[in-house]
């Protein structure tokens, strides 16, 4: 019931926000259609609101992005919604410059999520690159139906309380460009098992003309050895708990259940082994299927990544972007791929749903997911993106990927090292 009345709480106090301030200045709600599926809503309709101060272009008072749906198989609980409201601070706030204040609260696909968090950004000049955004978050979270989960045994259930910062910097050169996404957050809900994660993602590009250029990444994250298995990593993808960010991924059913098993699709995210995704979907397949209670699963609370692409010209890319208007906003890029990672601890899970059994059996789950194991793959692929940055250049599209791993350095059942393999994946694994 706590979350209903911070639900509230947050509802009360935007729509409080917003009469005030309309009087003097008029206020933009612009509503659009939305449809979105998966297996327990079915089809889910509703609409998305964006409401900003009229004439403010995203940097005014009172924002907000919000949405509300119907799942039209009427489940338990049919109505999701999600609010995100956004108020600056003028104490801390210059052109540019803002710091604000930022509530979020949703409840879809049994998941229950509420934050307020303080954010500043320090820009150069008129360089929407070249900034530092800082900010601190308090959060509630936690799922209440394990229906919607495509692997519910990859989660703890139970509430979350979160405190911690992220950190964003970004540097644009002539002809490179820097990014950080730091991450440190604590888990401090009472009667529960304190435990931290921490993330660090670098991206560099290094452009050498229009058609060429070289992209590189490493990914380094912990989570304490005792840390809810959601908020560990796998190898192929991020944690469990950043597939929530994602409408792809965060409900079972919305792509189809045979593709996930099969290891044709890919979430970006994580150490990013887009080669070992088959791999890690039968595993996550014979897991599910095991009757067992007690089981290992390769979610290490260690990991390190680094994931190189060099992009190459391609005369598809070239037509594209010569399109009047829509050319700035298509891309299709061609590349060869590298990516390398090794993980650290195998987490010990329990499904408290299935009987209680002995260990499982090695033999029913072969895996190359060892415990600090250098894993590694190359290929080739392609991207295809449709992207409207936002007002301070930051990606903001749909990025779909076809990537061919022709190389793994490590295979089961004497499986040549060499081998055409081919993922769908959703999501760009750099973030520029």
């Amino acid at each position: 019931m706590a979350h209903r009345a911070l639900i509230a709480f947050l509802i009360l106090i935007s729509s409080g926000l917003l009469s005030t301030t309309t009087k003097a200045q008029p206020y933009e709600l612009s509503i659009y259609p939305d449809a979105w599926f998966n297996s327990v809503d079915g089809v889910r309709l509703g609409a998305r609101f964006l409401g900003e101060m009229q004439g403010t272009f995203k940097d005014g008072p009172h924002r907000i992005d919000a949405g509300i749906w119907l799942g039209t198989k009427f489940p338990d609980l049919p109505v999701s919604y999600y609010l995100d409201y956004t108020n600056p601070i003028p104490a801390i706030s210059s052109y540019m410059n803002e710091g604000s204040v930022q509530l979020i609260s949703s409840i879809r696909t049994g998941y229950s999520f509420h934050r307020i968090q303080l954010n500043k950004r320090w820009q150069r000049g008129f360089q929407e690159l070249d900034y530092i955004e800082a900010s601190v978050f308090a959060s509630k979270q936690g799922h209440f139906e394990v229906d919607y989960q495509p692997y519910r045994y990859l989660w703890k259930q139970g509430w979350k309380t979160m405190i911690g910062t992220n950190i964003l910097i970004s540097e644009k050169f002539e002809n490179s460009q820097f990014f950080a996404d730091i991450t440190l957050q604590r888990n401090v809900e009472p009667n529960t098992i304190a435990f931290t994660n921490a993330s660090l993602e670098l991206n560099y590009v290094i452009k050498f003309s229009d058609d060429v250029k070289l992209r590189l990444r490493n990914f380094t994250g912990y989570t304490s050895e005792l840390a809810n298995t959601e908020f560990k990593y796998l190898a192929t993808n991020g944690s469990p708990q950043s597939w929530m960010w994602y409408g792809f991924s965060r409900a079972d059913g919305t792509i189809s259940e045979p593709w996930l098993n099969a290891g044709f699709i890919h979430f970006e995210g994580g150490a990013n082994l887009r080669g070992y995704q088959s791999y890690m979907s039968d595993l996550l397949e014979q897991v599910e299927k095991t009757e067992g209670g007690f089981f290992e699963f390769p979610l290490h609370y260690q990991i390190i990544a680094f994931n190189a692409e060099i992009e190459f010209p391609n005369p598809l890319h070239n037509k594209l972007t010569r399109i009047k208007y829509l050319g700035d906003l298509i891309e299709f890029r061609s590349y060869t791929f590298f990516d390398v990672s090794r993980g650290k601890g195998s987490s010990v899970i329990y499904d408290p749903n299935r009987e209680l059994f002995p260990a499982m059996d090695p033999s029913k789950v072969e895996s190359v997911f060892e415990s600090e194991q250098w894993l590694a793959d190359a290929g080739v692929g392609f991207q295809f993106s449709i992207n409207i940055p936002d007002y301070l250049g930051k990606d903001r599209g749909v990025f779909v990927r076809y990537d061919i791993p022709f190389w793994l350095s490590s295979t089961m059942n004497n499986e040549s090292n060499f081998k055409f393999r081919n993922v769908i994946g959703f999501g760009a694994i750099f973030n520029f």
